[in-house]
């Protein structure tokens, strides 16, 4: 008879082999793991453009194209699992933009023939048509802008909704609530069209796992199938009413809006969970062992972004049992997941400690953790009451949401500062004084032209992506949106958008080394300088005396204080920008996985880094910034340069910790965690990694094909990762703590 831990264990290597089977089939990607499985042979799409740039826009055309690959999508159902339902393909990838089709779409010679054969003088994934920017592009290339405009899916659904409702109770409100605004056909058709291709989704399923069941010989997996019928019989239309049903109506959803615009904003999970938990254990229907096995099938069907512990409204604590149950889940599974851990002053000691434990044993990057402190004080600063700041979550790589109520498009705008500074050195570079407080004054110049046009994208984005890119699957479980018949992105209750800087460290030790070496030590000119940047460095002496200043992050440097200085220049300058219709821009440090591409947009800089070379990630130091005692150091100085409005400057660390669990490795990490929140820091994503391992890895990847690490905000495969980014996450390992 199998177990749940045998089970546990097929469902892992299954998972091991679709990750090597969809390299092979889309090449590296530098992305989220997402959950997906390989694309089938028979999988046929036939997208329909509404436009004559060969895309598709607004509601008839996304909803239209949605309905195609939700319909064309085989049911997934695993005879190990409990629950069923994966995703392959993404709405986006037909978009009509050749350059980020994945490997397996450009050998299908009719997607091919109808994107290559649409007019290619616009963008694809924007309506430039109808809503131009060119007057926009000049300063946002001129700053290597990430403009915001097109983005999509950066935003969390309220759950709560759909679990009192269901997929019929969805129907009904949108039936209801088209006789009220009879003049909103439009946004309600495409609704409606799109719960009954979610609804379509889910009959597969049950018929699929019908005719698996009398071919099953093994009892007990028998049983598991005929249970996981009824659960999505159930669900088809009527609202969760068991934990295995809940677990399973998020499946179905998650699935769908991961189709839809790629979402991984989860929930507030054992808070959401508990009640059906608690109601199957009394009822005798539900054990921990079964409820153990269901959370880890969900986290292995898709990795949404899920919070655990925080405090409520009265700083209580909201740990439960189930809170245990989730890490033992993720631990039973291993594998890529993004579950973080919300701390705060009253939080469960036991459950902090257990949280450590197998961030350490499992060494997969999980879980991660916030500070609940400086999230929810930052965030009542820009004018929400504490039960709001304390409803939003972390639910994506870098940033927090109110679940529902809020539009934040963040991580999706961004400014490369380290442009900025090239842009000012160019210019002081003719004037007769030069000096770095001139250079300063000159950034925050520019800094000002960049932010102004940035959030001049941003308005055009929010004016008009309900024309565009409306938030079909989304709509569905936020406030107002069904009952005004609008687009979230037209009827949130919050517009705090979250605009986020790149290349924190390059500039910090940028100005750092030319205080240092020109105006100090005086052991170069400002010309030469100049000259060394022109010539990208063909003098390493050069390059060597700039680049060996002290830097960022090493403690009391003059770096430090630059770093501090750019910090305030950013929050005052993003924070003075005027946003009309009650929107506000909230700052924050981060890169994403971009640094490779931004820093191909910058040439040579003043801290000895070659022209092109990638730009430091987020709020970190530049690698190799110094080895004694890094991890702390490290820690130290991103807490010292965070925002302060309630979103992140995070703490990206990754350490072969020289300590085993028992070998107090759990207190040193602990206390590496809690000194970083007790100075104000906001996120810290961890990697634990074996040296020798880590190394060999990057070698020969498939060699450790289960090896997960956290790029930056997301987890991924190793082994899925370019060349490139595997070299970006091994630049930043730091040796011992």
């Amino acid at each position: 008879m199998l177990s749940y831990a045998d089970r546990l264990k097929e469902m892992r290597n299954t998972k091991i082999r679709h990750t090597l089977e969809k390299k092979r089939q889309n090449g590296y990607t530098d992305i989220d793991d997402f959950g997906t499985v390989p694309i089938t042979d028979n999988y046929e799409v036939e997208p329909w453009y509404n436009s004559s740039n060969g895309s598709f826009y607004g509601y008839d055309g996304m909803c239209e194209n949605f309905c195609r690959i939700m319909d064309a999508h085989e049911p997934y159902v695993d005879p190990m699992e409990m629950l069923c339902g994966r995703w392959r393909d993404m709405l986006v990838n037909y978009r009509g933009d050749v350059h980020y089709l994945p490997d397996w779409l450009k050998k299908k010679p009719k997607i091919m023939e109808l994107m290559s054969s649409a007019n290619d003088q616009w963008s694809k994934r924007w309506d430039e048509q109808r809503f131009p920017y060119d007057d926009l592009k000049p300063l946002q290339e001129k700053y290597n802008i990430q403009t915001g405009i097109d983005s999509d899916a950066h935003l969390a659904c309220d759950y709560r909704i759909g679990f009192e409702l269901g997929f019929g109770g969805l129907l009904e409100k949108i039936r209801k609530y088209r006789k009220i605004n009879p003049d909103k056909n439009d946004f309600y058709d495409a609704e409606e069209k799109t719960v009954l291709a979610i609804v379509r989704f889910i009959d597969r399923h049950i018929e699929k796992i019908k005719t698996m069941i009398p071919e099953e010989t093994r009892p007990e997996i028998k049983e598991s199938l005929e249970r996981m019928l009824k659960a999505c019989e159930n669900i088809r239309l009527a609202p969760p009413k068991t934990f295995h049903e809940a677990c399973q109506w998020t499946a179905f959803f998650n699935c769908a809006s991961r189709i839809y615009t790629r979402d991984g904003a989860g929930y507030q999970m054992d808070v959401l969970l508990y009640p059906y938990y608690e109601q199957d254990i009394k009822s005798g229907i539900l054990d921990d062992e079964t409820a153990k096995f269901l959370i880890a099938n969900l986290l292995l069907i898709d990795p949404h972004y899920y919070q655990i512990s925080g405090v409520d409204e009265n700083d209580r604590d909201m740990t439960n049992h189930l809170s245990y149950l989730i890490l033992e889940a993720a631990d039973s599974i291993d594998i890529a997941c993004n579950l973080t851990v919300r701390v705060h002053e009253n939080c469960d000691k036991d459950f902090f400690d257990k949280a450590v434990y197998y961030l350490l044993k499992n060494k997969n990057g999980w879980p991660r953790f916030c500070n609940d402190k400086a999230l929810s004080e930052g965030y009542m600063r820009n004018g929400v009451d504490k039960r709001t700041a304390r409803e939003r979550i972390a639910v994506g790589c870098n940033w927090m949401c109110v679940p529902g109520k809020e539009f934040p498009m963040n991580d999706t705008v961004k400014i490369n500062i380290a442009k900025v500074m090239e842009v000012a050195l160019a210019e002081m570079r003719g004037e007769r004084i030069r000096t770095t407080e001139r250079l300063f004054e000159l950034f925050e110049k520019h800094l000002k032209l960049a932010i102004d046009v940035t959030a001049r994208g941003i308005n055009l984005h929010l004016d008009h992506q309900w024309e565009v890119t409306p938030e079909l699957v989304m709509n569905l479980m936020m406030e107002n949106t069904i009952e005004k018949g609008e687009d979230i992105s037209r009827c949130a209750e919050l517009y705090t958008i979250g605009v986020d800087g790149a290349g924190l460290a390059v500039v910090a030790d940028s100005l750092g080394a030319l205080s240092a070496r020109i105006e100090s030590e005086h052991l170069l000119t400002w010309d030469e300088m100049y000259k060394a940047l022109d010539n990208n460095f063909e003098d390493e002496r050069i390059r060597l005396i700039l680049n060996s200043a002290p830097k960022y992050c090493h403690g009391g440097t003059v770096s430090d204080e630059w770093a501090k200085r750019l910090t305030d220049c950013w929050v005052k300058n993003i924070k003075a920008q005027s946003m009309p219709k009650g929107r506000t821009l909230v700052p924050g440090w981060f890169s994403w996985a971009r640094t490779i591409e931004y820093g191909s947009k910058v040439g040579a800089t003043p801290n000895g880094r070659r022209a092109h070379e990638p730009i430091s990630h987020g709020a970190n130091p530049n690698p190799h910034f110094r080895t004694d005692g890094a991890p702390t150091a490290q820690s130290n100085g991103i807490a010292s340069v965070q925002c302060g409005w309630g979103n992140t400057a995070p703490l990206q660390i990754e350490f072969d910790p020289n300590v085993s669990i028992e070998n107090g490795g759990v207190e040193i990490v602990k206390k590496l965690i809690l000194g970083h929140f007790e100075q104000g820091g906001t996120l810290i994503n961890i990697n634990v990694l074996d040296t020798d391992k880590l190394m060999e890895a990057n070698k020969d990847p498939e060699k450790y094909p289960d090896l997960v690490v956290r790029v930056t905000g997301f987890t991924a495969y190793f082994a899925s990762l370019s060349p490139e980014f595997r070299q970006l996450v091994v630049d930043r390992f730091l040796r011992g703590i």
